[in-house]
């Protein structure tokens, strides 16, 4: 049914309401005691609301007294008691401040709690984040995790500070009316009922026949933007091959879809106001007609006809709302289970026990890391039984360059992975100096290594922000220097702002630039060993060149892995290691596996055909 704002999408409904929950009441246990002074509040700021009308009553029964003692149309002095008046009239106005002061600090109290519990659900999905293995968000979308860190957690808090107090208002609103109609007349009392339940009838029906649409409705408004967004995406290819008549024809189809369902959905909703109001305007017909049948036999007061008419609409006014706020109920629900789920995912290890723990100091070198690196019949699978890398073993000495050649899916990222510790390994050990990286804390290992990847990454801030990232102690020489290593400083100095130039939408960078700016970053990082994952693969062959002096002279003293497909760029390197199906088939410089004339001689030749073709 159509909220304030327009009609409301169809609620998703969760596997187990009562956990959920249970499970969203017990993470706000600390807001609790606040949460439920406030629902408190706000029913004893109802129950100002429900007296109201029945002291308007003893008004208009004090005023009716008097009317008797009219004379040619002008009142006897004296004959309305008006200091009885003044006395009902004062304490009317004290209930209705006292119904905006405990409805306002209600608001108050629940909004602060609202805000502290999603900012504590969001602080909790962000460290979770941390903790969660990278194998997680291989089966996962980015896009998912970052709906539950917003449109979740907004469903949650928008529920908990609106819905519930709204519920907890309307029920008081509705029972609270119930009770006084009937302390005032009972007849009067059954004949608002039976309009009401007419009312009632109505909606449920429209309810139910509209739902299905709205349910068509989001579906089409997903078709509608996955293709529009597919579309956007490939434009370049929908145009290469005159795709365009093709695309029109589906978009139109999604789109009259669209329209169907929104339009019955719309127009079954937009008959939910009129006859809600056609229905209380009969209430208030019904009401006064009986009343005025039951005044004339004297059975009732005139007052009573003056609050039934008050307390009709509080009574009619909750019916609309419960199916809203047990809508809005059923959408918290299914959030908090999205959120409670995700925040339940299974974690890395812990590692408190190595706690202070580092590789420096393990190794016995007071000097600090040497680099020797070791891979001992190592095991690992994304997947229980379907193993990636069978049995991998290599000895590397520090300050060796070793390049990691092979086709696409032989495990070469994997291994990098595996020696960075993203992933626990299934069998054998990595050493660096010595010290299984098993046996120190995740942290310790990632800051002994330095990366470039294929894909690049930078974020909003200055060029200077980009390159230092979260190294301490860098100086502006220092990130010039970096610059000029690679070629960069003399672009950065030509932007209106130099080095402090925003990298926004506004300021963009080519993927070659991207990727000096990242090889910039290893530079500045300084770390004992590197990782070049296609780190040339976004430049061109002249950028190429610049790009491996700098890396030549970067990787001096320090191990270095290089990941390449272009093996032209390896020739240098003091070991190749050639991976087929997850195993090691050869090992050697450049000139050694070439005269073996084995696999990795095949590959290069074949490069090398196809370039000189």
């Amino acid at each position: 049914m159509p909220g304030p704002m327009g009609p409301r999408r169809a609620a998703e409904k969760p596997q187990d309401f009562g956990k959920i929950m249970g499970k969203l009441v017990r993470f706000c246990k600390r807001y609790l005691p606040a949460m439920i002074i406030a629902l408190i509040l706000g029913a004893a700021g109802t129950v100002c609301q429900i007296i109201g009308p029945d002291k308007l009553k003893d008004v208009t029964n004090e005023i009716t007294k008097g009317l008797p003692a009219m004379v040619q149309g002008r009142p006897i002095a004296g004959s309305i008691d008006l200091d009885a008046v003044t006395h009902i009239c004062v304490t009317l106005v004290a209930l209705y401040v006292g119904y905006a002061l405990l409805t306002y600090v209600q608001s108050w109290i629940m909004a602060t709690v609202t805000q502290r519990t999603a900012q504590r659900l969001r602080d909790e999905i962000s460290k979770k984040i941390n903790r969660l293995p990278l194998k997680y968000f291989d089966k996962t979308s980015y896009g998912d995790v970052l709906s539950r860190i917003t449109n979740d957690v907004d469903a949650i808090g928008q529920t908990l500070g609106q819905s519930l107090g709204s519920l907890i208002t309307s029920i008081t609103l509705f029972v609270g009316s119930l009770i006084m109609m009937f302390t005032n007349n009972v007849v009067m009392t059954f004949t608002a009922i039976g309009v009401s339940v007419i009312g009632l009838i109505i909606m449920m029906v429209i309810m139910k026949a509209s739902q299905k649409y709205f349910t068509l409705q989001q579906l089409a408004l997903g078709e509608v933007n996955g293709h529009v967004e597919e579309m956007y995406s490939g434009h370049t290819i929908v145009k290469a091959y005159s795709g365009e008549a093709d695309s029109i024809r589906q978009f139109e189809k999604h789109n009259d879809r669209l329209y169907v369902s929104g339009w019955k959905s719309q127009f079954l909703s937009g008959l939910m106001m009129p006859i809600m109001q056609f229905i209380g305007n009969l209430g208030y017909v019904a009401v006064c007609v009986v009343g005025a049948a039951l005044a004339m036999n004297g059975t009732i007061e005139f007052g009573v006809i003056v609050a039934f008419m008050m307390y009709i609409r509080l009574y009619t006014q909750p019916l609309s709302q419960f199916a809203q706020a047990f809508q809005n109920l059923q959408r918290c629900a299914a959030a908090s289970e999205r959120v409670f789920g995700f925040l339940e995912e299974p974690e890395m290890s812990d590692e408190t026990a190595l706690e202070g723990r580092h590789i420096t100091t393990e190794a016995g070198d007071g000097n600090g890391l040497r680099g020797d690196v070791e891979f001992d019949h190592v095991r690992f699978g994304y997947e229980p039984g379907k193993p990636v890398i069978h049995d991998f073993s290599a000895t590397v000495e520090a300050g060796q360059k070793v390049a990691i050649v092979g086709p696409t899916g032989a495990g070469k990222t994997t291994m990098v992975n595996l020696l960075m510790r993203f992933y626990d390994l299934d069998g054998g050990d990595i050493r660096i100096d010595g010290v299984s990286t098993k046996s120190v804390p995740r942290s310790e290992v990632h800051n002994q290594f330095a990366m470039v990847l294929q894909d690049t990454w930078t974020f909003e801030g200055t060029i200077r922000e980009n390159i230092v990232y979260d190294k301490q102690g860098v100086t502006d020489e220092q990130v010039r220097e970096a610059c000029r290593a690679v070629g960069l400083d003399r672009f950065i100095r030509s932007l209106p702002d130099g080095y402090d130039t925003v990298l926004n939408d506004n300021t963009s960078l080519s993927a070659g630039q991207k990727q000096l700016l990242t090889i910039a970053r290893a530079m500045i990082q300084d770390a004992p060993i590197l990782i070049l994952d296609e780190a040339t693969s976004s430049v061109d062959t002249r950028t190429e060149e610049l790009i491996q002096k700098a890396m030549d002279q970067l990787t001096v003293g320090r191990t270095s892995f290089v990941i390449a497909h272009r093996l032209s760029t390896i020739k240098n390197a003091d070991m190749i290691l050639v991976m087929k199906d997850g195993d090691i088939i050869e090992r050697g410089t450049h000139d050694e596996l070439l005269a073996d004339g084995g696999f990795y001689a095949d590959l290069y030749n074949s490069q090398f055909a196809t370039l000189a073709a």
